[in-house]
């Protein structure tokens, strides 16, 4: 049975924690690095679950890595094709590391099966799928049509250079064609059937592709243009910066609390979009101060948090921070444009919305949209269930800083992402 954390009701004091690396970044270097034909010192590594997924799958495909510490490696790369022709990779429910192995494995002249945990199989990934057997691809659903677990066979090029891909499921599907397509040393073309999801993220893999020699043409995230010829040349030193998602949780405890919170690690220059969080905390009353890799949030003078309507569709994993920031309202808040929450580690809609009615919260809900009316009174000490998902426990901690104790369930969930967010959120609380 898994085990149970109980928070009591915290007041915060004055602190400063420093982030982990980037999960988003952390996972896109590794097979960047792997890819190119240099070799790479990574560091500021995320050590977590998701990481260590890709870790393992790249060890198995032949690459040599040499660990420093367990947030510092080496990487040497394989020049655009990996060692091994064969392999079977169990990738967890690391998203970050199955669709872009996906996509780069499809495109060399092996034999690999991948698979993950139940919930990474109830996970859809057809739309990639298709993508890629655009343009030669050969791929098996060793299950349910259109989900992992999948069988990759040797890709035979048939001179299609355009693509298409659907942009309004998860942005992971072009970032892993981004990142594999500059492998086969042809000029390509993705275009993108509707609106595209979660730019922000795009945007990471365009700019790290970018510092590895590659420059793919954006046209307003219509559509892409890759060069032909393309060689990943690694830098020789890559220092990944603090993960933004995970500071969000920081920074409304800067909101929600009593002291000034300071986060190290990040700052105005980040490279994530989930950085925007802290221009939202500010317009919710927070009082910010920018400096030079750190981020200081302080309460407001008021206390009082109003009630708000977002369209977070550029912040999904952050966006979930502001769920719970609704509970400190007087009123109804609206977080819009989430429709990716869908498919993450669970539907993450339904999940919010059920833990929230357990703390009294009246919450509606559609496809792409969850509204958040406060109670007069939170219920006290409420198992709060997390679905294996990392988000929950993290989010549904801050609950202890609005005056009622809550009980977190299975929370080395948060292993995924964050293995020591419990000691670091209780540096910062009395």
């Amino acid at each position: 049975m898994n085990e149970s954390l109980y928070l009591a009701p915290k007041q915060t004091h004055t602190g400063t924690i420093s982030l982990p690396g980037s999960k988003s970044i952390s996972n896109r270097i590794l097979l960047l690095s792997a890819l190119s034909n240099q070799t790479c010192h990574i560091k500021r590594l995320l050590d977590s679950d998701d990481t260590q997924r890709m870790r393992e799958a790249l060890s198995l495909l032949g690459v040599s890595m040499i660990e420093h510490a367990a947030d510092e490696i080496t990487v040497q790369g394989c020049g655009g094709r990996f060692p091994a022709d064969s392999a079977q990779l169990f990738l967890g429910n690391a998203g970050t590391a199955f669709r872009p192995l996906t996509a780069v494995l499809a495109l060399m002249n092996g034999s690999y099966q991948l698979s993950g945990v139940a919930r990474m199989h109830e996970r859809p990934i057809g739309d990639l799928v298709d993508a890629l057997c655009q343009v030669g691809a050969d791929i098996k659903y060793l299950q349910n049509k259109g989900y992992p677990p999948l069988q990759i066979n040797a890709f035979k090029d048939n001179l299609h250079r355009t693509l298409s891909v659907k942009g309004d499921v998860s942005s992971q599907f072009l970032s892993a064609l981004l990142m594999a397509l500059p492998l086969t040393k042809q000029a390509y073309t993705i275009n993108v059937e509707g609106e595209l999801i979660s730019k922000p993220y795009i945007d990471i893999t365009l700019n790290l592709i970018k510092r590895f020699g590659i420059e793919i043409k954006n046209q307003n995230y219509c559509s892409f243009s890759l060069p032909e010829n393309a060689v990943y040349s690694a830098p020789a030193v890559f220092n990944i910066e603090g993960d933004a998602s995970g500071a969000s949780y920081f920074f409304a405890m800067g909101l929600l609390g009593n002291a000034p919170i300071t986060v190290d690690g990040i700052d105005n220059n980040s490279i994530q979009g989930d950085i925007a969080f802290v221009e939202i905390m500010e317009q919710l009353g927070a009082k910010v101060i920018w400096g030079d890799g750190f981020v200081t949030i302080s309460p407001p003078d008021s206390r009082q948090i109003p009630v708000f309507d977002i369209d977070a569709n550029h912040i999904p994993d952050a966006a979930m921070t502001l769920a719970i920031i609704a509970l400190a309202t007087n009123g109804t808040s609206h977080i819009r444009n989430i429709a990716s929450w869908r498919v993450k580690e669970t539907d993450r809609i339904e999940a919010m919305s059920c833990e929230l009615r357990k703390l009294g919260a009246i919450v509606e809900n559609g496809d792409d949209y969850i509204s958040i009316k406060a109670p007069s009174q939170l219920k006290a000490n409420v198992a709060i269930d997390t679905y294996d998902d990392h988000r929950m426990a993290m989010c549904f901690s801050l609950v202890s800083l609005l005056g009622v104790p809550v009980i977190i369930n299975d929370p080395k969930c948060v292993n995924k992402t964050f293995p020591d967010y419990f000691s670091l959120f209780s540096s910062l609380t009395d």
